[in-house]
């Protein structure tokens, strides 16, 4: 496995459990408050923090745990890369319409960071699930 490859399934797990942290946060936070009522700035802030650290402790314990045998990008890292970050661009300009729209009908602030938050994690999973695709099955 090389280690492009290696960080994208570090970088899927982030995503993905740093998510499901924040929305178990908040979700626990509203017992009887309305949703909206919730306090997510600090929990969001702190999510998104710890998601970015485990990400670089996480690549850095899968390298001492399995090293690669070369760091070096090659073509079909840079090839794989691109097609991911396109097919991900897509479902970011896509989905970025949703909170636009919110901001437009004057939505609650939280509806408003939700939805971009949910649209980020949507085109980092997209990416990295479309690159690691690609690195099992090629083009």
């Amino acid at each position: 496995m090389s280690y492009e490859e290696k960080g994208q399934w570090v970088y899927l797990a982030v995503i993905a459990i740093g998510y499901g942290v924040y929305l178990v946060l908040v979700l626990g936070q509203a017992g009887t408050t309305p949703l909206a009522e919730v306090d997510y700035q600090p929990i969001l802030l702190w999510t998104v923090g710890a998601a970015i650290v485990g990400s670089i402790f996480g690549r850095i314990a899968i390298e001492i745990i399995g090293p690669s045998e070369s760091r070096n990008e090659d073509v079909r890292d840079r090839d794989i890369g691109r097609f991911g970050e396109y097919v991900a661009g897509i479902v970011l300009g896509i989905g970025m319409v949703v909170p636009f729209i919110l901001a437009l009908v004057e939505a609650e602030h939280f509806w408003i960071a939700n939805a971009m938050y949910l649209v980020f994690v949507a085109q980092g999973l997209t990416g990295a699930v479309i690159k690691l695709i690609a690195y099992r099955r090629g083009f």
